[in-house]
């Protein structure tokens, strides 16, 4: 009974010194890890609206609704916005560049965990370029992905669902 009381003891000292350990490590990188997800961030908005100098947000982070895309003179471009829905095997997250007639510049897939093989080629430029130059509301041209249709069909919906909401919000905004 002895011996028990002891490797318990063991285990726990154990645990809290690696918890410790990992707290620790996570206070120590956590700016920088914050910084490299705003880096990222920043590269994926000047993707899809490359002609942008400035991406301004609208809402309190990390509750973002979407960006206001500005050339150099503060002159509104268009918008970007994120959009996630469920695709076959993951949420999949999209940032999509909008312009002021509510046609798509470009749609980049950011976060998603599909399928190898399958549902991954929807962060394929073949998949990704059919958004170019689409209406936001009804993405006609854009066919899916034969074998990851759910997955294709999620991006297209949440872009379709997140640009109507966009719209809805800007239109003041032009």
């Amino acid at each position: 009974m002895k011996e028990m009381i002891r490797y318990g003891f063991i285990l726990g000292l154990i645990c809290v010194l690696a918890a410790g350990l990992l707290a620790g490590a996570n206070a120590l990188t956590r700016s920088k890890i914050a910084e490299q997800a705003q880096a990222e961030e920043q590269s994926a908005l000047k993707e899809v609206m490359p002609q942008a100098k400035k991406f301004i947000p609208v809402g309190l982070a990390p509750d973002v609704l979407y960006y206001k895309a500005v050339d150099g003179q503060e002159k509104l471009l268009g918008f970007v916005f994120k959009a996630s829905g469920k695709g076959y095997s993951s949420v999949i997250q999209t940032l999509a560049g909008m312009n002021l007639e509510g046609v798509i510049s470009a749609v980049k897939v950011v976060s998603q965990n599909e399928t190898p093989g399958l549902g991954m080629r929807i962060t394929e430029n073949k998949f990704t370029d059919q958004f170019r130059n689409q209406d936001s509301l009804s993405l006609l041209d854009v066919q899916a992905i034969t074998g990851a249709t759910i997955s294709s069909k999620a991006v297209m919906n949440s872009v379709i669902q997140k640009a109507q909401e966009i719209r809805e919000l800007i239109k003041n905004e032009k």
